[in-house]
């Protein structure tokens, strides 16, 4: 099949390219600019949400009818590859690319008409309540129980690395509802609409890079209405395997995002002296090391093209765990060759020029600024929405018909 971009496109491409500089503030720049996880910093990425939800372009994956851009599959990869350009703060997931998504396909029609506009024009924002503390990859081990009680459930347990949740309004969460027969059968998916419930308290975590990303809910006999169920009781765990598919790439593109990366990698290089004489650019190991993960990276990107164009292979049921094992993996890749041209200049942990619309200028460049804490970010990619060791056996039962 031809996955070219065809002349005619060029026309929407400079239109998103003009768009995006001409329309995000210099505050939302600088968050883009400063992003070292799949997290943007929160309030300058909901203020650009919302900037692009009046233009219609929030959602370009969703379908039309929900307020979707309807665009083909080029479209949507072009304003990937310019928005990764103009290094704007990636979307905030749990919304936009895990909920929502999900609502559309399997929410009742109350829930999608109460939810989904509020989704897309970004009022709402909602954290994923999935691991537990004994509960990571694991995750149908889960152990946080919800006693039905009338119209409501209580809930009693804890959740952990529910990220932003001390920015979010609403969540969705799986809990336990039954002990009878295999423990993924007895697990419930739940929306909450709201997260100041009585007895539900969230603590904020500070990671490796100094910053609040993720957080500890704890719920001490919350009552949470039933009507906030997403399918049956105790059939959450098919539920959450559909919404799986949506968190680890099923519907976007990673590889601009790494295309960027390296690119600033092959900026900074061309203007740092090697000590071998010339500027690491030059360095053969360094156009060695880098041309591997460049093509690597191609090879994602025509994966990815295939995959969003309706091909076959994104039907294959072990594509979410191959998307998710070969993306993450990458970005470690990408974060590494980062540090290595950064150097010593990278080894500064500088918070507070990290801040957006702090005014502290960085030791160095700003891509020495950001290299060491998108490297301590990535070490997490292998781990979460599945870990790839889980994630190439899900793979290997999938071929071995298992």
């Amino acid at each position: 099949m031809n996955i070219d971009f065809s002349p005619e496109l060029e026309a929407f491409r400079a239109e998103v390219a003009t768009f995006f500089a001409t329309a995000p503030t210099p505050a939302i720049r600088e968050a883009g600019r400063k992003t070292t996880s799949v997290f943007a910093p929160f309030q300058e990425c909901m203020e650009w949400h919302k900037t692009l939800f009046e233009k219609g372009w929030a959602a370009p994956h969703w379908p039309k009818e929900y307020g979707g851009t309807g665009w083909s599959v080029e479209q949507r990869f072009i304003f990937a590859e310019e928005y990764r350009k103009a290094d704007l703060p990636p979307l905030l997931p749990q919304s936009l690319g895990m909920v929502g998504p999900l609502l559309i396909d399997l929410g009742t029609e109350e829930q999608k008409q109460r939810y989904l506009p509020t989704i897309l024009n970004g009022d709402d924002f909602w954290a994923q309540g999935y691991s537990e503390p004994g509960s990571g990859s694991d995750l149908a081990s889960l152990s946080c129980r919800a006693e039905p009680d009338g119209d409501d459930y209580i809930i009693n347990g804890s959740k952990i690395w529910t990220t932003y949740a001390h920015h979010a309004n609403r969540m969705f969460m799986l809990v336990r509802t039954s002990t009878e027969g295999k423990k993924q059968q007895g697990i419930t998916f739940l929306l909450l609409d709201r997260v100041d419930y009585p007895g539900m308290e969230i603590r904020p975590i500070v990671g490796l890079d100094g910053f609040p990303e993720q957080c500890e809910v704890f719920f001490d006999n919350v009552r949470v209405p039933q009507s906030g169920r997403v399918g049956e009781e105790n059939d959450g765990w098919s539920v959450a395997k559909h919404l799986l598919k949506h968190e680890r790439g099923g519907g976007s593109a990673a590889s601009p995002t790494l295309v960027r990366y390296l690119e600033r990698a092959r900026e900074a290089a061309a203007i740092i002296a090697s000590p071998f004489g010339g500027v690491l650019a030059d360095d053969p190991v360094f156009q060695r090391d880098i041309g591997e993960l460049e093509a690597d990276v191609a090879s994602l990107a025509h994966f990815e093209k295939l995959a969003i164009s309706g091909h076959s292979i994104a039907r294959d049921p072990s594509f979410p765990s191959m998307n998710k094992t070969i993306n993450s993996e990458l970005v470690q890749r990408a974060s590494v060759i980062m540090n290595q041209v950064s150097g010593v200049g990278g080894l500064a942990r500088q918070l507070e020029a990290l801040r957006v619309g702090s005014n502290v200028e960085p030791l160095g460049s700003e891509f020495d600024l950001i290299s060491m804490p998108l490297y301590l970010n990535s070490r997490a990619t292998t781990i979460y929405a599945g870990s790839n060791e889980v994630q190439r056996d899900l793979i290997a039962r999938t071929m071995a018909g298992a």
